[in-house]
């Protein structure tokens, strides 16, 4: 249950970061309250997931990492900011790290 639950987090975290955008420093209401309920999503889901005996920086790592990512495919996609190589490159070792995590740690659950 705890990926299902850190899942819907990083899904809350991306929706409410790309809104965020979008909210123009909160002066744009429907932006502002798609924020408030990503994020309220996030914490909320990532808390059941801690709660679940599992070690915070890993989870940490891959909820962060994810989100990176996912988001800088937004931007791409909807804002049109581009990435430059050394971003490419950064990003590119974020998603080695995530794949070492889950496939080789033994951290996440104790």
């Amino acid at each position: 249950m705890q990926w299902l639950f850190l899942l819907i987090a990083i899904i809350g975290e991306v929706i409410g970061t790309s809104a965020l955008k979008a909210s123009d420093g909160f002066t744009k209401i429907i932006p502002s309250i798609i924020v408030i309920i990503g994020y309220g999503i996030a914490f909320f889901f990532l808390s059941l997931t801690l709660k679940e005996n599992v070690h915070i920086g890993i989870v940490y790592a891959i909820w962060s990492g994810l989100g990176i990512i996912l988001i800088s495919i937004i931007g791409y996609s909807f804002y049109k900011q581009t990435l430059d190589m050394p971003a490419v490159l950064g990003i590119a070792l974020i998603i080695i790290g995530v794949i070492i995590i889950n496939l080789y740690s033994k951290s996440m659950q104790h």
